[in-house]
C-alpha cells in the first residue's frame, strides 16, 4: 500500500530518498547542459564524417544502457537500424560481463558504449575487436575509469560522464543504474555525436531545449508541489497497488514506456507491463477481462481477508507523443478499458519537439516511479 501521507511530506520524502533519487530527477536538465558541454569538449561538434554508419552498434549494462539504446533506436527510426548488444555472464557484474560483436559488423557501422561503470573489462575487450575490424568506437563513461583508457588508447572517442553538480566520483559509483539523471548523462552525448553522424535531429539549441522542458516538468513534479497539482504524484498515487498496463503511441513513447516499466519494476518494484498501440489492445485485452479485471471479484463471504493482500487491479496508462488529430488507436484504447471498467490514466506532453516532448514524457514518469519507491512501505528506501 502507498502511503499517500508522505507525498505531501516533502522532509518525510527527502528522509526516505537515501539513494538520492528524487535529487536525480530534478537535477535532468542540468546533467544535459554538462553532458552537451562535455560532448563538445570531446571535440563532438567538430566532427566532419564521410557519410552515415550502416548500423548503430550499442554496448553497456544496466539499464540506463538500455533505455539509451531503445531511446536512439525510437529516434533514428529509419535512418539506420539500431541493435543492442546483449551482455552475458554469470552475475550481473562489471568483472563477469562480456559482449559480442555480430559477424556483419565492419568498418562501415558505429559501436556506442555507454556505461555508468566504465570498469567492466568485456566493454574494453569489445572496443578492442571492434578497433581490430575497422569499426568507429564512442564510449561516454567516467573519465578516470579503466574503459576510459582503453577506448582513448584505441583511437575511439571517449566523452566523460556528466556527475550530478553536487557529486564526489565515489558517491556517484554508488548511484543507480536506473536514476533519471544516470539515463540523461549517458544519453545527450549520444545524441550529439548522432547528430554529427545525420542519423538524429540533435542540434545544440535542440539539446538545450531539452534541458529548458526538463527543468520546467522538474518544477510542475517536484517533491514540494501538492498531489493535486503534481502529475506525477498524481500518476504514483493512481498506480499503487495496480497492474500498470502502459500502452503508447508514437515511436519515442513507446521507448518511453518500456523504460517506465523498467524502471516501476527495478525502483519501485512494481511489476507493469508496456505494449505499442495499436497491437496492446489484444495483447492485453484478456488482462483486463481475467483476474486482474477492475470487476473481478473473488467475494467468497466465509473466507478470512486480514491477512489477505488485496489483489492487484489492472490500470491502463497512455501515453502519447505524437500530435492528435492524427490516425490514433487512443479512442479504441479507451473504449476497451472502459468496457472492462478499468481506470485510465493518460500522459500527453505539450506542444514541442519531438526531443522535448520525448523529455518531458520520461521525466514525469521517472518521477512517478520515484515517488512509489519512496512512498511503499517495505521498499527500500522507505525508512519507517
Amino acid at each position: 500500500m502507498l502511503d499517500e501521507t508522505l507525498l505531501d511530506a516533502p522532509d518525510a520524502l527527502a528522509l526516505a530518498d537515501r539513494r538520492g533519487l528524487l535529487r536525480g530527477a530534478a537535477e535532468a536538465g542540468a546533467r544535459v547542459r554538462t553532458a552537451a558541454r562535455h560532448a563538445s569538449e570531446a571535440g563532438i561538434a567538430d566532427l566532419h564524417p564521410e557519410g552515415r554508419p550502416r548500423a548503430v552498434l550499442v554496448a553497456g549494462p544496466g539499464t540506463a544502457a538500455v533505455g539509451v539504446a531503445d531511446l536512439i533506436g525510437a529516434l533514428a527510426g529509419a535512418a539506420a537500424p539500431v541493435v543492442r548488444l546483449q551482455a552475458t555472464g554469470v552475475a550481473p557484474a562489471a568483472g563477469a560481463l562480456r559482449w559480442a560483436l555480430p559477424g556483419w559488423a565492419g568498418s562501415v557501422d558505429l559501436l556506442l558504449l555507454p556505461t555508468t561503470d566504465g570498469s567492466e573489462p568485456g566493454l574494453a575487450l569489445l572496443a578492442e575487436q571492434a578497433y581490430r575490424r575497422g569499426i568507429t568506437v564512442v564510449a561516454v563513461a567516467p573519465k578516470a575509469s579503466p574503459l576510459a583508457e582503453a577506448v582513448g588508447g584505441s583511437h575511439g572517442l571517449f566523452v566523460p560522464l556528466a556527475t550530478a553538480p553536487n557529486e564526489s566520483p565515489d558517491e556517484y559509483a554508488e548511484s543507480l543504474a536506473a536514476s533519471p539523471g544516470e539515463l540523461w548523462a549517458l544519453f545527450t552525448p549520444l545524441l550529439a555525436l548522432l547528430d554529427r553522424v545525420g542519423l538524429i535531429d540533435a542540434p545544440p539549441e535542440a539539446l538545450e531545449k531539452v534541458a529548458d522542458r526538463l527543468d520546467r516538468t522538474a518544477e510542475r513534479c517536484g517533491p514540494a508541489i501538492a498531489t493535486y497539482s503534481n502529475p506525477a504524484k498524481t500518476l504514483a498515487a493512481e498506480l499503487a497497488d495496480s497492474l500498470p498496463l502502459i500502452w503508447t503511441e508514437g515511436n519515442a513513447a513507446g521507448a518511453a514506456g518500456r523504460r517506465f516499466a523498467t524502471v516501476l519494476a527495478e525502483l519501485a518494484g512494481l511489476p507493469a507491463l508496456a505494449a505499442e498501440l495499436p497491437e496492446a489492445l489484444p495483447a492485453h485485452g484478456v488482462l483486463l477481462a481475467g483476474d486482474f479485471a477492475a470487476g473481478a471479484d473473488p467475494d467468497d463471504f466465509f473466507r478470512d481477508r486480514v491477512e489477505e493482500q488485496q489483489a492487484l487491479r489492472a490500470r491502463v496508462v497512455l501515453l502519447r507523443d505524437r500530435p492528435a488529430g492524427g490516425l490514433t488507436a487512443a479512442p479504441a484504447a479507451r473504449e476497451l478499458a472502459l468496457s472492462h471498467e478499468t481506470a485510465i490514466s493518460e500522459l500527453e506532453p505539450e506542444e514541442g519537439g519531438d526531443l522535448e516532448t520525448l523529455a518531458e514524457l520520461l521525466a514525469v514518469t521517472d518521477f512517478a516511479a520515484v515517488y512509489l519507491a519512496l512512498a511503499t512501505p517495505g521498499h527500500p528506501d522507505h525508512s519507517h
